[in-house]
């Protein structure tokens, strides 16, 4: 499983002046259709690997991507059983590699430049809420962690159950149903105690509450105001027989809902702010000009959009063309998405990346930005 810590090595990566590859990979083994997974490698790597003959390259240059074709040819040789992406960073010359595992597809894709491409990584992670799902009954509860699509049994409860006899009537089954309750709203009380426990020291954004349709409501009832908010969903699973792959199953389907919740939401406030000129814009250029002064509070971009740019590595300028910059006078470099380049940036300055996989009004704009403060007018050169 990808951690922060490999996100934070990788978003500081560079080649010290050599170039470095970022590849993406997707893998199905049970669906590899007319395209296997060796051909389609080596279909991405063939674009490529020019490049490493190209004689208007440096030496070091040629030898760094020589190199690194090789590596990854022998690195990723073997086909992975079980579906995702392969997401691979490297620069031989600079003694960088950096392999890591995601847990959906992404589209093929391979990027030669100063910096890693990490949009694709970073749509993924987008999606990445650490949830917990408790499958409950009236005595017992299994609590599960489900992160990057794995999932893994943290503790079991298990609470004194009374049990109604058949024989019981009259007052005394009512003396037996009122006990039988009170143990079961212990148990529920005391379960609703581990869980904000769980949350506080275990970073779990979501909560997702599985068992049978009519013990789940009950239990729902006790749930903390805190808890409440965190609530994903319900689901429905035989605690007897639950597996680790039930739990995956039920819980990708209620987070992934979520996600798609959130990204509508965020792209409706952005919308709504830019026409009521609420510190917020829309489209590349504006939100290219917002990343360069540090002033975007959260970026959407549309998972799909990739568009070549220019970047001034003076001052940080983002633009969509250019050949010198107009806040320096150097001369922009250009790369082949420079929206790979706010996303960075962004992250870089503090603020929250969103990538929009749902279709609504933000692809034709491809980016929009919640800001911190007002933009002040494009350089000229600029507009």
């Amino acid at each position: 499983m990808i951690t922060q810590e490999q996100v934070d090595r990788i978003l500081r990566l560079g080649g010290n002046g050599l170039p470095l590859v970022s590849l993406y990979l997707p893998v199905d083994p049970d669906h590899s259709g007319r395209r296997t997974y060796r051909s389609r490698l080596d279909s991405l790597l063939d674009r490529i690997r020019p490049l490493a003959d190209d004689d208007s390259l440096e030496h070091p240059v040629r030898l760094s991507l020589r190199d690194d074709l090789a590596k990854i040819e022998r690195r990723l040789g073997e086909e992975p059983r079980r579906a995702g992406t392969v997401a691979v960073f490297s620069c031989s010359g600079d003694g960088v590699y950096e392999e890591v595992w995601l847990p959906r597809g992404t589209h093929e894709r391979v990027v030669v430049d100063a910096d890693p491409y990490v949009r694709p990584m970073l749509a993924v992670l987008d999606e990445s809420y650490r949830t917990c799902a408790v499958v409950v009954d009236k005595g017992t509860a299994q609590i599960w962690e489900y992160h990057l699509d794995e999932v893994r049994e943290l503790e079991a409860v298990r609470d004194r159950v009374l049990r109604r006899p058949d024989h019981a009537a009259g007052p005394a089954e009512d003396r037996v149903r009122d006990k039988a309750d009170e143990v079961s709203k212990r148990h529920y009380r005391r379960l609703v105690g581990e869980l904000k426990r769980l949350f506080r020291e275990g970073g779990f954004d979501l909560l997702a509450i599985g068992g049978h349709p009519h013990e789940v409501p009950a239990f729902i009832d006790f749930l903390t105001r805190d808890l409440h908010d965190r609530l994903v969903g319900r689901f429905t699973v035989d605690r007897d027989t639950v597996t680790a792959t039930d739990i995956r199953d039920r819980v990708r389907g209620l987070v992934a809902d979520r996600a798609y919740q959130e990204q509508e939401r965020l792209v409706g406030e952005i919308l709504e702010a830019v026409a009521t000129k609420h510190h917020a814009t829309v489209g590349l250029d504006d939100t290219l000009w917002a990343g360069s002064l540090a002033a975007i509070r959260t970026l959407a971009v549309d998972t799909d959009a990739v568009a070549p740019g220019v970047v001034c590595d003076r001052d940080g300028l983002l633009a969509a063309a250019g050949v010198s910059c107009p806040l320096c006078s150097d001369a922009l470099r250009e790369v082949p998405d420079v929206i790979d380049e706010l996303v960075k940036t962004v992250i870089e300055d503090g603020g929250e990346v969103r990538h929009i996989e749902v279709e609504s009004d933000l692809r034709t704009h491809l980016t929009g930005a919640l800001l911190r403060f007002e933009l002040p007018p494009h350089p000229i050169g600029m507009e």
